[in-house]
């Protein structure tokens, strides 16, 4: 195993990880997943490869069952289920429960439940034990290496300017609508407008896109890099809607408050 530099993992030097530290912070399933891509390639093994796997091996779960046979066996979960492939439960993605662990400050899995139950309501722990599983994985990473690491800023002026109207829009029906009308129109895009649902996570992108693209940001990986920091204290993140969708509008709205009035921390 290599660390993150491409080293070769000694305990004494404390760089990378090892097998009962990943499975203290994800599932056996993830590790066998990463185990299995190019299984005769020496591995980067360390903590930042811990949620691409976890999603990664979750999103090959759901992709089985619609698979042709050729598919399936080529399927790196056939394998590591040896056939008996069970159906994935995680309605909310891992990173994402990581990013609601990390805003929401959460000690436990039970802070988690409060708002994956608002967002999936038909979810439990009970029927979802592998969320369930994940959430308390979430929260333990997060405190172990998110949290020590959260560095906030302060905004630009033109990041400002923008977060403040992304708040509006995220209270207004009417105001995001015209975000995305003058976006559609400044890039000579005349299709229909779509219906206002602050639910869905889907719309919420594409209000936070239109909002980006109508403050200047040509490139907008800088608007969503300056939403994470920011908001989040950290340089990457995730997909802003849906994340906004999972924590709720209206939480986000009073996290963009807070940002941009120096709260965080």
């Amino acid at each position: 195993f290599l660390d993150d530099k491409g080293q070769k993992i000694s305990k004494s030097s404390g760089n990378g990880i090892s097998i009962d530290e990943w499975l203290t912070y994800a599932s056996t399933e993830s590790l066998s997943y990463f185990m299995y891509q190019k299984p005769k390639t020496a591995k980067r093994l360390f903590f930042d490869v811990i949620p691409r796997a976890m999603d990664e091996y979750h999103q090959q779960l759901r992709a089985y069952a619609g698979q042709s046979a050729d598919q399936q066996l080529a399927n790196p979960v056939y394998h590591i289920h040896e056939g008996d492939v069970p159906a994935s439960d995680m309605v909310v993605p891992f990173s994402m429960l990581l990013n609601l662990a990390s805003v929401a400050g959460a000690e436990e899995k039970d802070a988690l439940w409060g708002y994956i139950r608002r967002y999936a309501p038909e979810a439990s722990p009970e029927a979802n034990p592998q969320l369930d599983q994940a959430a308390g994985y979430a929260v333990r990473y997060y405190n172990d290496f998110v949290k020590p690491e959260k560095t906030f800023r302060a905004p630009t002026d033109q990041e400002r300017a923008a977060m403040a109207d992304l708040a509006e829009a995220f209270g207004s029906a009417e105001v995001a609508l015209d975000q995305i009308a003058r976006k559609n129109k400044m890039m000579g895009n005349d299709e229909p407008l779509p219906e206002a649902d602050f639910a869905d996570g889907d719309f919420l992108q594409s209000v936070v896109f239109a909002v980006g693209k109508n403050h200047g940001f040509d490139n907008l990986r800088d608007w969503f890099k300056a939403l994470y920091e920011v908001l989040l204290g950290q340089s990457q993140g995730p997909r802003f809607g849906s994340f906004a969708a999972l924590y709720g509008v209206q939480e986000t709205r009073d996290l963009i408050a807070k940002g941009l009035a120096g709260d965080l921390s």
